[in-house]
C-alpha cells in the first residue's frame, strides 16, 4: 500500500468548505458503515501503489463515483465486481442507496484501460480532488470555481514529482485547461467519456497507449 503518499497528497486537501465534499475526511449520511474516510483512504492507497506508466487527470470528483468510492473514475458497482487493479473487492454496500452507484464515465475508462491493456499500470486522479455540489443537492455535480480548483493545484504537482516518468493526460478539455493554467506538464488530452464521447475517448487513449507499451 501507498499510505505514505495518500497522506502527503490529503494533507494538501481542505475540509469542510462549503458545498465541496472531501470524502477522504468528511462522512455522507448515505455511507454505509463499513465505507468511512479511512476506509476509503486505504483504498486510495491500494490504488496508488504501482509504478505507473500513465496517469489520467480528470476534472473533480463526481458522486458517482469518487465521492463514495475514495477512487477517481471508480464507482460502488466497479469495486463490487472486483475488477479494480490493486483494490480488495469490499466486504458489503458502500452505499445505504437502493442500488449501487454506476458511473458511466468510470465504466467506460476502465473497460478502455482492459482492452489496452495498461489497467494495472494506470492511476486516476482529478485536478480538484474534492467534490463540488450544488446547494439543493448532494447527488448532483457542479463546475468548481477558480478559488476552489487552487485547491488541487499542490497535490497535481505531487503526483507530478513521485512519477516523474509517467505520462500525464488530461481527460476532458477542462482538466487540460486546469493543468495548463497552473503551468503542470502534461503529455496529452483525450476527449472526456460522458455525453457521447466514449469512441473517441478511446481512439485518443489507444493512440497513446500505443506509445507505452
Amino acid at each position: 500500500m501507498n499510505r505514505g503518499l495518500v497522506e502527503q497528497l490529503l494533507a494538501t486537501l481542505p475540509s469542510s468548505l462549503p458545498l465541496m465534499f472531501n470524502p477522504w475526511r468528511e462522512c455522507c449520511d448515505f455511507d454505509s458503515e463499513i465505507n468511512t474516510p479511512d476506509t476509503k483512504r486505504l483504498r486510495l492507497s491500494h490504488h496508488l501503489d504501482c509504478d505507473p506508466v500513465l496517469i489520467l487527470i480528470g476534472e473533480a470528483a463526481g458522486y458517482q463515483g469518487c465521492r463514495y468510492s475514495g477512487i477517481p473514475f471508480t464507482s460502488e458497482r466497479l469495486l463490487l465486481e472486483g475488477v479494480i487493479p490493486r483494490v480488495p473487492k469490499p466486504v458489503g454496500r458502500l452505499t445505504n442507496r437502493a442500488r449501487p452507484f454506476s458511473e458511466p464515465s468510470a465504466t467506460i475508462v476502465w473497460k478502455t484501460l482492459y482492452q489496452l491493456g495498461i489497467a494495472d499500470k494506470t492511476i486516476l486522479w482529478n485536478a480538484i480532488p474534492l467534490h463540488p455540489f450544488k446547494a439543493n443537492s448532494i447527488w448532483s455535480n457542479r463546475t468548481p470555481s477558480d478559488a476552489e480548483i487552487a485547491h488541487g493545484v499542490k497535490a497535481l504537482r505531487l503526483l507530478r514529482m513521485t512519477f516523474p516518468m509517467a505520462k500525464i493526460v488530461a481527460v476532458g478539455q477542462k482538466a487540460a485547461g486546469i493543468l495548463q493554467s497552473q503551468a503542470i506538464r502534461f503529455e496529452a488530452a483525450v476527449r472526456h467519456p460522458a455525453n457521447g464521447g466514449a469512441s473517441l475517448f478511446a481512439d485518443g487513449l489507444t493512440g497513446i497507449a500505443q506509445t507505452l507499451l
